[in-house]
């Protein structure tokens, strides 16, 4: 059975939140600044896939004036439809992620053994890093509403993405306080 093909989904998002056309390199920049605590993009994957979107499409193509190398992609009604329709589909599968830090843990198999205490430790760190990393975005973003536009979608992701870090974090603790 064929693989859903993601990323399609994921640029008819982003051109819907920027409501305007928009480059290869704000599509991917946008990845990396707003969907990277949860989705990674590579940037070679990014122009195939807009090229395959405008053949089915999905958007159309404008070249920038001035610059006949950039091109900006635009959302079509068609686009918009298959988008929608996407939302509207459950998922059906549980989050997952390749976690270094439990593979190690996972092949250590003394418990006296004193990497344990060092992976957690360090780990720790690694967690309270990104957990204050999580909370400054969110008073970026959230602080300050004007009432027209609050993006509630991300707003709940980053959320979650902070209880998840605060849930892991109290783990280690607990974790390397039993040792």
């Amino acid at each position: 059975m064929a693989k859903d093909r993601i990323l399609p989904h994921i640029i008819l998002g982003i051109v819907t939140t920027c409501n305007r056309r928009v480059t290869g390199t704000e599509i991917t920049d946008f990845v990396q600044r707003d969907l990277g605590e949860f989705w990674q993009v590579a940037h070679s994957q990014v122009y195939p896939e807009l090229k395959r979107m405008t053949q089915d499409g999905w958007i159309t193509c404008h070249a920038v004036p001035g610059n006949e190398k950039e091109k900006q992609y635009e959302l079509t009604a068609k686009g918009r439809e298959v988008l929608e329709q996407w939302l509207a589909v459950p998922n059906e599968s549980t989050p997952h992620q390749k976690d270094i830090f439990s593979l190690k843990m996972y092949f250590i198999e003394d418990r006296s053994d004193p990497r344990v205490s060092e992976l957690l430790t360090y780990q720790i760190q690694v967690i309270e890093k990104h957990l204050r990393h999580l909370e400054k975005r969110k008073e970026e973003l959230f602080s300050e509403t004007d009432g027209e536009h609050v993006p509630y979608g991300q707003y709940l992701i980053l959320s979650r993405a902070i209880e998840r870090n605060q849930s892991q974090l109290q783990w280690l603790q607990n974790t390397i306080q039993n040792l």
